[in-house]
């Protein structure tokens, strides 16, 4: 606000400058012409005298005084110089003249000599005048001056005007730029309030939600100030999302620690109980009464190691997993080459079939290959993890088709079973780690429940999406996976 004030009062400084000097000029414009009219009507008068006689009393004599403040000066060799100032507008001129001193005439002549015919004088006891000097065709130099007064009166009370004038402007600028100032920074202010109060809630731990906002009073777009407020709002939006994002992940990563402590913790105990088994029986075989014992230790400490090695395989299996989905999550673990999708389909299906012969298979591929860009070994994975899932979930006798397509810019595997479906409860969850099914698709066998989330990892590993659709009697996995390869990929 400083600096506003500060500017608009220089300018008004210079404006009133120019005014001045302007008005200034103008008036002594007017004050010359007038002084050259007077001049021409005095030197008339002089030039009707004989030029021995020229004496400002001989030239005035009997001539009234119309003009106030005029002065008159004549000097020729015969009587010198002499002269007048007119002091009245009316009666005779003896009445009505004041005589010029020596010394204020030798002011004129000093000031004329030095300033040529036209020139401004200040006279002692008299003021500031402005005078001609014109010579009559007889030799008799003539003197008129006009006083300044009322030009420097008038500039004088227009500069009184224009200071009074500025500093009550200058007074109603400041109060209404401090006022102006104040009503347009009240968004600022609610902005700075809503930040100070989203500062001190903690947001480093637990469920956070922000519900501070900038009120709508004070966040229009339409204005700079509202701007803010609205910027604000909505990146307090996407901070309050990624909270949420991160709580739900936090959520998800302690689920799925519990989810793989329970998954370890029955092998561990299977393994614990049977390796405590075995060394029973080692010792019961190695004991003094172990005549009739030894086949029989034999026997179930291999039968213990056995069940020991299972157990060993199963969380092997659970580790790997885990350990590749740590990678996938990483951009891991993928070598890409060319790929085609109907060969790794017919693949597929020909591995399946064993595993699952009370199932009915079939399988869709176009004549001509569907060749993408990925990690075979990996896209292979995806579709035994599809058609196991599938086998697993559905009944003796369902009938399991694999298909290979194109449509459009992308290559789509399905696969598609006639089986009970999946539940809309745990379909949003399908893809999740350590997810688990209903009991209309129960799994058979010991699975980790990564199946799925691997499959999900690996297609958007290479840049596709996975998705299911399902109804009772229709279920399809359907997996996108783009023809072109992806820049960056």
């Amino acid at each position: 606000m400083t600096a506003v004030i500060g500017f608009v009062s220089l300018i008004l400084v210079i404006v009133a400058v120019i005014t001045s000097a302007t008005l200034g000029r103008t008036m002594e414009d007017q004050l010359d012409v007038r002084l050259k009219g007077y001049s021409a009507t005095l030197k008339d008068w002089v030039e009707r005298v004989p030029p021995e006689a020229a004496t400002v009393d001989n030239v005035l004599a009997g001539k009234t005084a119309q003009v106030p403040g005029l002065l008159f000066a004549v000097s020729n060799s015969a009587s010198g110089t002499s002269g007048v100032i007119l002091s009245s507008t009316d009666g005779e001129l003896g009445g009505s003249t004041r005589n010029l001193s020596s010394e204020q005439i030798g002011e004129i002549s000093e000031a004329l000599s030095q300033g040529g015919h036209l020139a401004t004088v200040a006279i002692a006891d008299v003021g500031s005048y402005r005078i001609l000097v014109s010579k009559t065709d007889t030799g008799v130099v003539l003197v008129t001056g006009l006083p300044r007064d009322e030009i420097q009166n008038q500039l004088a009370t227009l500069l009184t005007v224009i200071v009074l004038a500025t500093l009550g402007g200058l007074i109603l600028l400041a109060l209404t730029t401090a006022i102006t100032i104040r009503v347009g920074l009240r968004p600022l202010r609610a902005v700075a309030a809503t930040a100070t109060r989203v500062a001190n809630q903690p947001l480093d731990r637990g469920e956070v939600e922000i519900t501070e906002r900038v009120p709508a009073s004070e966040a229009d777009p339409r204005t700079e100030t509202g701007l803010v407020g609205a910027a604000l709002n909505k990146l307090l939006d996407h901070v309050n999302d990624s909270l949420s994002a991160r709580q739900r992940n936090e959520e998800r990563m302690r689920q799925f620690v519990a989810d793989a402590s329970h998954e370890l913790r029955t092998p561990l105990a299977s393994i614990r109980g049977y390796s405590e088994l075995s060394l029973r029986a080692l010792r019961q075989a190695q004991g003094p009464s172990s005549e009739g014992h030894g086949p029989g230790a034999i026997e179930g400490t291999t039968t213990s190691l056995e069940r020991i090695q299972a157990q060993s395989l199963r969380m092997t299996r659970l580790v790997e997993d885990l350990l590749l989905l740590a990678r996938l999550d990483e951009g891991r673990e993928l070598v890409y080459g060319t790929v085609d999708l109907a060969q790794l389909a017919l693949e597929g299906v020909s591995d399946a079939q064993p595993t699952a012969p009370d199932h009915g298979w079939s399988i869709e591929v176009p004549d001509e290959p569907v060749v993408v860009v990925g990690d075979a070994g990996r896209l292979h994975q995806v579709v035994t993890n599809l058609l196991a899932n599938a086998r697993t979930h559905t009944p003796p006798g369902t009938e399991i088709t694999l298909s290979v397509a194109r449509e459009g810019e992308e290559a789509v595997l399905r696969v598609h079973d006639d089986g009970p479906g999946i539940d809309p409860a745990v379909r949003e969850e399908l893809f999740a780690r350590f997810a688990r099914g209903d009991s209309s698709r129960a799994r058979q066998t010991g699975g980790t429940g990564l199946g799925l989330a691997i499959a999900k990892a690996i297609v958007e590993g290479h840049h596709g999406r996975i998705e299911v659709s399902s109804a009772p009697g229709d279920t399809t996995f359907a997996v996108h996976l783009p023809l072109s390869p992806v820049v960056g990929a």
